[in-house]
């Protein structure tokens, strides 16, 4: 299941990042439990009355005072429009309604799209008279908040859970036939500029698709290339590289990161590519958090290999390197190759269909349990208010990625420590050594049910 993505556009200083950060806090309890998932201001996970989005700040529209509107300009916001699924502009009360606002409105309200209108920077009801001129605008959904100290913001985050897209509804048990052709594997190849990735998709596919220059950030989009190998069908998605947010460039090559973003949500498996002769970055460790937070597959390539080769004490510190990456992805499998020269570039399809197949697995409910029974009996739920908390049984709701509810006596008493010992210890009982596996708690209500409900996620 994709997650919405809201994005949220203005001119520079008007207080989007203040914004933007004021509503990810949510999330930031549980993601702290994944060392490297990114808090960039770029990007970020927003939860509120049960559903989720992905909110992208993206950047303010600053163009030069000699051109209304630049190409880096028309870059963010026709990609804002084309990939979002609501568009939640901002802009300054104190700064007074401008004509920049004024074109920005009239190109959003052409698009086709939920938009959401907020004027920031009204510290209270008495503020809000003087950015009435905003009212000029014609627009419905106006909203006046301070991001800064949260007035009206909780008015603005439920009229953005109205506007979302519906979730898909729960379909009854019954997962597709075994004898269904299976969909083709969409494979996102994610990295920083200049790791090789375009090269890697040459590599593969065994023809130039795409243009690979020495010059990073050549890759200013996502590219789909479609192929097929011994009968499996595959979708290659080439995205643009991703620098530290203080170094991506206003415009073009920020569109391309919001690009990257949409194409982690739309995988079955990421490849998280990374140069060999730099070495495990911050801003690697970012990007594989991306695609842990997203809960898909991941695939870990150290490309340039060859750069290292007669270099021991190289390798030596890069595979020490690597093992920073067991705390965010434990799952993941390691492979050291190079597109250049092709050295184990055939372990790298085999890794991608190892991961799919685990990726939509299904449970057996008999062995679920069992594996439940016995985690809880080796390390006991803690006691909360003088009870100790009782785990009764567990059901698969969902595959790609593998999707478990635990029924508990208390969801909210379960310590994030002991979610994350039960997630490990299912991954490990259940034979989930290369993918993720998602973990709902939930309360019991009424009797354990006969037949469980399965949600199929694309």
């Amino acid at each position: 299941m994709t997650t919405p993505i809201v994005a949220i556009v203005g001119r520079p200083n008007v207080g989007k990042s203040t914004l933007f950060n004021r509503l990810t806090k949510s999330r930031q309890a549980l993601v702290d439990d994944l060392p490297g998932v990114t808090r960039d201001r770029l990007y970020g996970s927003v939860a509120a009355e049960g559903r989720v989005f992905r909110l992208v700040d993206t950047g303010g529209f600053d163009p030069p005072a000699d051109q209304a509107f630049a190409k880096e300009v028309h870059a963010q916001i026709e990609m804002a429009l084309s990939e979002a699924d609501l568009i939640l502009f901002l802009a300054d009360a104190r700064a007074g309604l401008n004509p920049q606002d004024r074109e920005v409105v009239n190109r959003l309200r052409k698009a086709g799209k939920p938009v959401i209108h907020a004027v920031n920077k009204v510290d209270g009801p008495e503020k809000e008279d003087a950015a009435q001129e905003f009212q000029a605008l014609g627009v419905d959904n106006l909203h006046f908040i301070s991001a800064a100290h949260g007035w009206g913001v909780r008015d603005l985050l439920s009229n953005i859970l109205e506007l979302l897209p519906p979730e898909p509804e729960e379909q009854e048990e019954g997962l597709p036939p075994e004898d269904q052709p299976a969909p083709p594997v969409q494979v996102a190849l994610l990295g920083r500029p200049n790791v090789g990735k375009s090269s890697l998709l040459n590599a593969l596919v065994g023809a130039p698709r795409v243009v690979v220059s020495a010059v990073p950030g050549t890759t200013r989009d996502a590219i789909d290339t479609p192929f097929s190998l011994d009968g499996k069908e595959y979708v290659l998605i080439d995205t643009a590289g991703i620098r530290r947010q203080g170094r991506v460039e206003r415009g073009i090559e920020k569109a391309g990161v919001f690009r990257s973003l949409r194409a982690v949500e739309r995988a079955h498996v990421v490849v998280a590519v990374m140069d060999a002769g730099e070495g495990l970055t911050d801003q690697d460790l970012k990007l594989v958090g991306q695609a842990v937070e997203a809960h898909r597959g991941l695939v870990v390539v150290m490309n340039k290999w060859d750069l290292l080769l007669g270099d021991p004490e190289g390798q030596r510190l890069v595979k020490e390197q690597l093992e920073r990456l067991r705390g965010v992805a434990p799952w993941a499998p390691v492979l050291h190759l190079s597109a250049k020269t092709g050295k184990h570039l055939d372990r790298l399809l085999p890794a991608v269909d190892q991961v799919y197949e685990q990726y939509g697995q299904r449970l057996a409910t008999s062995a679920l349990n069992q594996a439940l029974s016995e985690i809880t009996a080796r390390h006991q739920p803690p006691v909360v208010r003088g009870r100790r908390l009782k785990f009764f049984y567990a059901s698969q709701v969902g595959v790609r990625p593998p999707t478990v509810v635990v029924f508990v006596s208390d969801p909210q008493a379960v310590h994030f420590s002991y979610r994350r010992y039960l997630l490990n210890e299912l991954r490990k009982a259940l034979g989930l050594s290369l993918s993720p596996l998602r973990l709902h708690l939930r309360a019991r209500s009424g009797r354990r049910p006969g037949r469980s409900r399965t949600v199929v996620n694309k």
